[in-house]
């Protein structure tokens, strides 16, 4: 008889059904939650609900978060630059905007070419290395090389590496700090964390795998903090996502958008990306790391969110997006 990814749920069978379906072959270690006016559900397989995951480039949704609640605090403004804030030494990215940082139009490349971006590819794919692992003086020396190019639209995780820090100094702390002070211990979350090495992974942290099961190394360092190196665990991720659905969490206008990101049909605001399916507006953002894989949507009209978290790196984009609208459909009914 085959072995069945042990199922942890509460509040809701169907829930617990439907990670059933999601984690087969592929994602032999899943958690899935969902937000609704009726109540929050969260189930897991192959790990405790209090495990944690790296989620990626939702951490960058974070920083959007912060971004404009630092707006809102008066910490920086409209026209606040990375130089106010980052010695940078008179460089090209110290004229970078704030603004133009928070919704990837800010001139700058994905990764400087000093990080050497193929050769860490590389190592990530032959022996499972963290391609991230820079601090924060690393970071900056990058950003005094750098050229700037025209703004336009153009993810960029070295942009929102600097955006975070900027937001940090600005504070008077740290990254690290900042997201523990605004955001974990504000909304109540307890596994919801940035690691700036492997010793500080708490005994819960999760070890991701690639497609193929080979075994990655964490994603830690803390340069990356601000554009994916948060890790949390579900039941936190369903936390947040309620606190985005009635707006008590920092920032929540972060999720507004203010600015086309692709064509006129995907839209950005502070990180947070807006689409239209089926005629409903989803806002969502997805993370991926060298072994996770993750998706955080909210229907606000609805009050619907929904969350799912892989310890492998296959993409489970469509998994959220249906999740999110088999529960948006049921609640309509």
């Amino acid at each position: 008889m085959e072995d069945r990814p042990t199922i942890t749920s509460y509040g809701d069978e169907k829930l617990a059904a439907r990670i059933r379906e999601l984690a087969g072959d592929r994602h032999p270690v899943i958690a899935v939650a969902t937000v609704s006016p009726k109540g929050t559900t969260v189930a897991s397989a192959g790990a405790p609900l209090g495990a944690d995951f790296e989620i990626g480039s939702i951490s960058k949704g974070i920083t959007g978060l912060l971004y404009t609640d630092a707006l809102a605090r008066g910490e920086i403004g409209p026209t606040s630059t990375l130089g106010e804030f980052l010695r940078l030494d008179g460089a090209p990215a110290a004229g970078v905007t704030l603004a133009s940082l928070s919704t990837h139009r800010s001139g700058l490349p994905g990764l400087p070419r000093s990080a050497e971006p193929w050769r860490r590819t590389l190592a990530l794919w032959r022996h499972g290395t963290n391609p991230y692992g820079e601090d924060l003086e690393r970071l900056l020396e990058q950003a005094r090389g750098v050229k700037v190019g025209r703004p336009r639209a153009r993810y960029s995780n070295f942009g929102f590496e600097l955006l975070g820090h900027a937001i940090a100094r600005a504070a008077g702390t740290s990254y690290r700090d900042l997201v523990r002070r605004r955001v974990a211990e504000p909304l109540g979350l307890g596994v919801f964390y940035t690691p700036s090495t492997p010793d500080e992974l708490l005994p819960g942290a999760i070890i991701g795998r690639s497609g193929s099961g080979r075994v990655r190394q964490p994603w830690t360092g803390e340069a990356v903090g601000p554009a994916g190196g948060i890790r949390a665990s579900i039941e936190d991720m369903a936390r947040l996502t309620s606190a985005l659905l009635d707006g008590t969490a920092p920032g929540i206008g972060a999720l507004d958008p203010v600015a086309r990101l692709s064509g006129p049909a995907v839209r950005i605001g502070a990180a947070w990306i807006t689409v239209e399916v089926k005629k409903r507006h989803i806002t969502w953002h997805n993370g991926g790391t060298g072994g996770f894989r993750t998706w955080l949507g909210v229907d606000r009209a609805a009050g619907t969110g929904a969350v799912v978290m892989s310890a492998t790196s296959v993409s489970v984009d469509r998994h959220g997006f249906g999740l999110l609208a088999r529960l948006t459909g049921e609640e309509g009914r």
